[in-house]
Order: C-alpha cells, then structure tokens, then sequence
C-alpha cells in the first residue's frame, strides 16, 4: 500500500503584508483619458509604469538622448515594416537625425523599390506560388538586377547603386515615401544586405551572384564602418528582421570592434517584432549588451507599434 504524505501547512511561517515589498503600486497604474487633454503625448504619460509600457519610453528616451547627443541611431528592416506602411514615420524620423543610418534585407529593398518605381508591392504568395508566377516581376528583377550590376562595375554599395537608379528616373510614383530616396536627400547611409537564393531578384534571368554578392559585401563592410558611433549612447533599433539582420549585424559588430579597441559599448539594442525570435533576442538584444548597454524585446504588430515609437520620440523632440 502507497505511503502518502502531506506537507503540515500549519507549521508554515507568514509575514505581514507590511513588510512585503511590492512591485506594483497605485502611483504605476494606468490613467484614463482627461477631457481637458486628450493628446497623444498624455495618452503616453498614461500608460502603465509597468513591463513593456515602461520598456517603451525607455526606447524612446534613449533615441532622444541619442538624437541630442549625436549618437549614432541605427534601423535595421525587414521586408515586412516596408510593406505594412512605416516608410514615411521612418523618413520622418530620418530627417530629424532621430535615425542616422538605414540597413536593410533584400526584402525591405524589393518592397521599398517597388513602391517607389511602380506604386505598389507586396504580392499574392500563395496564389502566384500555384502556377509559378510567385516573385517574377519582370520590371522589379530587371532593373533591380540592372542597378546592382551597374553598382558591382563603379564599385557602389547595394544601397547606393538602387538609390542612383532611381534617382535617374524622372517618373516615380512613389518618390516620396521610399526609405531608399529619402536616404539620399538627408545624407542618410542605407546599405542593403542580401540572401542568395532568398529574394524574388534572384530567381530572375538577369541576376548576376557576383554583382549582388559584390554590392552587399560592400555594404556589410560600410555598416561595420558606422557602428562605432553607437558607443556611449547610441541606438540599434531590428525592425522585422528575425533572420537576416540580426546575423548581419553581429558580424559587423565584431569588426567594428576589433578595429576599434573593443568598442562600441554601452548602447541600447531594441527588437520589435510580431513574436519573438531566437536571434534577434540573442544577437541584437542580449549578446552585443553583455558588456554595458541594454538590450530589450517589443512584441507586437509593426504597423502599430512602431507609430507609438516614432510619435513619442517625434513628440519629445518637439519640446526642446
């Protein structure tokens, strides 16, 4: 027969409530809207002092300390922010120096290209993937393949070469809200970092490896060049990317500090993203940190958590 014990809870030790220390008081909760204000700078004062809320304006304060301190402010993208609408908050925030360099996956290049020269992007996958239609754009792989190749022969960057050949165009829909345009009207550094094999340009006739190998190891050594100026304050912001950029940017990172004494240190490293993944948490959040910094994790759709960041910091810089 089974020998069944019990734990004696009456013998248990309790302590008085008093004494506990709590995490969560009444100064920390949520506020609900004033009539007398009801403007987005006093809807952010209202959230929670608590968990992500708190993670938030930490985010967002460290981009304004950074913007005043002239620190280097770094976004990387993914396809997905391009393409759900973000390009002009990020313009904006481009040209109040509250982003000082754009580095981009091959995705968010094709999104933001297409929009620019056609006005519009983002196809049915599923549907085109039935009858092996799925990426072959003639006009998107055509002159994308064509810029990058142009760009391998006068020694451009991915980023530079699709910036001249848009330039060059007089009829672009969409000039105004391409990221890749903008970069170039603000003397913003945008470099773009491809996956062989993992972007529609590829799979077109005209793709050339060693161009687009060429162009995007140029620009893997210019995003090394510009991390330095995250030390002391800086901000790297992963934008969608659970894959590519994270892996990028750990890389240059190295480089950037071997040649530099082991510096950049002690910058803020944020993730946002729908869910969270396995390498940005460890190579933008957690390891580039390990030596001073902090890193930290935003969960949530872009289309709206990315706003609230950049309506923050752009609402904060306005008062100064």
């Amino acid at each position: 027969m089974t020998d069944y014990r019990e734990a004696d809870l009456s013998r248990l030790k309790t302590v008085p409530v008093a004494k506990r220390p709590n995490k969560v008081d009444a100064s920390l909760l949520a506020r609900p809207p004033l009539p007398s204000d009801r403007s987005f700078t006093a809807f952010l004062d209202a959230l929670p002092s608590i968990l992500a809320a708190q993670d938030l304006r930490y985010v967002v304060d460290q981009i304004v300390a950074a913007r005043r301190g002239e620190r280097a402010i770094v976004a990387m993208l993914g396809g997905h922010v391009v393409k759900v609408g973000l390009g002009p908050l990020l313009i904006t925030l481009m040209r109040q120096r509250a982003i000082t360099a754009v580095a981009m996956n091959g995705s968010a290049a094709i999104h933001d290209f297409e929009l620019a020269a056609y006005g519009g992007t983002s196809e049915d996958v599923a549907a085109g993937l039935g009858d092996g239609t799925f990426g072959m754009a003639e006009e998107t792989g055509r002159e994308m393949n064509a810029a990058l190749a142009r760009g391998a022969q006068t020694q451009h960057g991915a980023g530079e070469a699709l910036v001249e050949y848009l330039g060059a165009r007089k009829d672009l829909p969409g000039r105004d809200v391409s990221i890749l345009l903008a970069s170039a009207e603000l003397g913003v550094p945008v470099t773009v970092h491809a996956a062989i094999g993992a972007e529609i340009i590829h799979q077109h006739p005209t793709a050339d490896g060693a161009a687009i190998g060429a162009t995007s190891h140029r620009d893997f050594k210019r995003l090394a060049a510009v991390l330095p100026d995250l030390d002391e304050g800086g901000v790297v912001l992963n934008l969608g990317s659970a894959v590519v950029m994270p892996e990028v940017f750990l890389k240059a990172l190295t480089i950037a500090r071997n040649l530099n004494g082991g510096r950049p240190k002690n910058f803020t490293a944020c993730d946002c993203d729908m869910q969270r993944h396995y390498r940005p948490r460890v190579n933008v959040v957690e390891r580039p940190t390990l030596a001073g910094g902090r890193g930290i994790q935003l969960t949530g759709h872009h289309e709206i958590l990315f706003p609230l960041i950049a309506w923050a910091v752009l609402s904060r810089l306005e008062k100064r």
